[in-house]
């Protein structure tokens, strides 16, 4: 090296660099290609095992006693005693009545129907229908429902689901629509007027919590503060307890303000998309009033939405606005109450994904208001009364397990001073000759 001038030196110790550079590449290029073929070597030999396993469970094409489900089956022997003998128990069973099933099977048969293979009959439409209706109104598992009806538990996964989205695209555009005219939200502010003496309210607004198991790799996104996972149903209710507008899915981490402040809702009414009728006068007064929704304390004050006082420090006149307030707002409340009385699947924990959970809460939905809509008489029956008193007479529903409310996260209400102005005027017309009831003061 001695004898090697110094450009000569330099130009070899570039050549070394260079060198040791393409091995260390080449060493990478080498480890990546060895950790690929480890990965694929792994799961090759997972597909096997799983393929070994799925062979060992399918040890029997289709077992016996499910082979004999046209003879044993629910739906082949218990459903037709009820239908002939027992309708009421028909109706306690699937929690519709025989006119109400057979009309929903008219409707998505086409939906649900498949074709028989060469090794097997399809599932009936009318037995896929019956199994759904009786999931969502017992609760029961896959597993309980297989034995009675003899259907495999992995196949009513699939059919639950395929029966819900058929429900939804059927009747969801015409039994879950909110109103989009003046004239469709005046009826029903004058439902609330006439029934529960609170006008110019077109809807009542709550949020409740769906119980489901955790999702996979959920972590603490479904976690809500009442220490289960949820989705969160949020509700717009009219004063016949039927449901105009929901939004369901919701992680249930949230807060009631949080999801309606990014739902569809809040953006449509600020927006007027959906017309909300011009301010006009209350009942035996000059003032100009807006409309609005009421809701609970988590929802911040508007013009479009009222909410309750404070319960620290109330004067007589704002507890009366209050009784007046509580007894619209309760319409929501025995909606939920009603929604899950009659779909006992909402009581349990649903064993689903959030998307499946969503799909069957939203056909219990859309159930409930076609049953509001024919036979309005079996949901009052279940609903809270009132005496002659003006007491209140607890519905049947409240003898379950109470859904859970959502969380008040005050982070998101932030009261707005028109609709301070308005809730003040109010309170004064509801004390006034012209608007009060004569039980109010007994109430508070």
């Amino acid at each position: 090296m001695a004898h090697l001038t110094r450009g000569k030196r330099l130009q070899l110790m570039m050549l070394k660099l260079q060198l040791t550079k393409q091995q260390n590449e080449n060493a990478m290029l080498m480890a990546r290609a060895l950790k690929l073929q480890e990965k694929k070597r792994r799961k090759e030999a997972q597909e096997e095992g799983s393929t070994k396993k799925e062979r060992r469970q399918r040890s029997v094409w289709v077992r016996q006693w499910i082979t004999r489900r046209p003879r044993y089956g629910q739906y082949a022997t218990l459903m037709k005693e009820l239908r002939r003998e027992d309708e009421k128990g028909f109706k306690n069973f699937l929690r519709v009545d025989v006119d109400t099933y057979y009309e929903i099977l008219g409707r998505i048969e086409k939906r649900i129907t498949k074709r028989d293979t060469n090794f097997r009959k399809a599932l009936t439409p009318g037995l896929k229908l019956a199994i759904t209706l009786r999931y969502i109104a017992a609760g029961d598992s896959y597993h309980s429902l297989m034995y009675g009806f003899r259907v495999a538990h992995n196949t009513i996964s699939l059919l639950v689901q395929e029966v819900c989205e058929a429900i939804i695209a059927e009747y969801g555009p015409e039994e879950v629509k909110c109103p989009t005219t003046a004239e469709e939200w005046k009826k029903i502010s004058k439902g609330f007027e006439e029934r529960w003496n609170f006008p110019h309210c077109v809807g009542a607004l709550d949020g409740k919590h769906i119980a489901l198991r955790c999702p996979r790799n959920g972590g603490s996104t479904y976690y809500n503060y009442k220490g289960f996972h949820s989705i969160i149903m949020m509700a717009l209710v009219d004063s016949n307890y039927k449901f105009t507008w929901v939004e369901i899915g919701s992680e249930g981490s949230a807060g009631d303000a949080q999801v309606f402040n990014k739902g569809d809702l809040k953006e449509v009414i600020e927006g007027n998309i959906i017309n909300f009728p011009d301010p006009d006068n209350l009942p035996n007064d000059d003032q100009l009033i807006p409309y609005f929704i009421v809701g609970d304390d988590a929802f911040a004050l508007r013009t479009w939405l009222m909410k309750p006082y404070s319960q620290r420090h109330m004067t007589e006149a704002q507890r009366v606005f209050n009784y007046r307030l509580s007894r619209a707002r309760r319409i929501v409340e025995n909606a939920f109450g009603i929604l899950a009385h009659r779909f006992r699947c909402l009581l349990t924990t649903l064993q689903q994904t959030p998307t499946n959970a969503t799909a069957i809460v939203m056909a219990c939905v859309c159930i409930h208001n076609l049953i509001i809509g024919k036979k309005p008489a079996d949901v009052l029956e279940d609903a809270d009364q009132e005496d002659s008193n003006h007491q209140v007479i607890p519905g049947a529903w409240r003898q379950d397990r109470l859904l859970v409310d959502g969380a008040t996260d005050y982070a998101s209400n932030t009261s707005s001073t028109a609709g301070k102005k308005l809730r003040v005027y109010l309170t004064e017309y509801m004390n006034s000759e012209a608007g009060s009831v004569p039980w109010q003061k007994d109430m508070i």
